[in-house]
């Protein structure tokens, strides 16, 4: 599969390096580079920071593609994480939005094996499965969590998780059954 990624920080390395071990073509691009990497991929990972999501995507023609959405729309304070508004919904672009991978830090994406659970929404079902095929072929588990519309609920709890961890506090000790 060719895999586009507009961004080329911790989160795309991590991510596209997978990706290559497990036999995709990849393509990393900067800012100014989107398009080309839009052009190149069958799948599309936007991984830059949330508010250059709008600059981004707006830069680059994806009608039809799979785009993945990892962002968080995450307000950094002195006091909690809070959101700005899911990233998926600022996408204005014409391609199969499908959020995943914003769960955990990019330090997880650039270990040799993630084994995590990759809570996947989305709307359209060919493009879920596409991206659950990518969330098995780096070794994770997918987990279908929704619609699209659920993708703020996976950018509040990434923002509830951040904010712990930035108290000092380790998150998975809050969840552990």
């Amino acid at each position: 599969m060719r895999i586009g990624i507009l961004g080329a920080g911790d989160m795309a390395q991590g991510l596209g390096a997978h990706w290559v071990k497990a036999g995709h073509e990849v393509k990393l691009s900067h800012r100014d580079e989107s398009a080309e990497a839009a052009a190149f991929g069958d799948v599309i990972l936007v991984a830059v920071p949330a508010e250059a999501v709008p600059e981004v995507l707006g830069a680059t023609d994806l009608a039809g593609k799979v785009l993945i959405d990892c962002t968080n729309a995450i307000i950094r304070a002195n006091g909690p994480c809070g959101l700005h508004g899911p990233a998926s919904r600022r996408t204005g672009t014409e391609a199969k939005v499908v959020k995943a991978f914003n769960l955990c830090h990019e330090s997880v994406w650039k270990r040799q094996y993630p084994h995590k659970l990759v809570p996947i929404c989305g709307d359209d079902p060919s493009a879920i499965n596409l991206v659950k095929r990518l969330v098995a072929d780096i070794g994770c588990t997918p987990a279908e969590a929704g619609p699209l519309s659920r993708a703020e609920v996976l950018e509040a709890a990434a923002a509830f998780v951040i904010g712990l961890s930035v108290a000092g506090f380790d998150p998975r000790a809050a969840v552990d059954m």
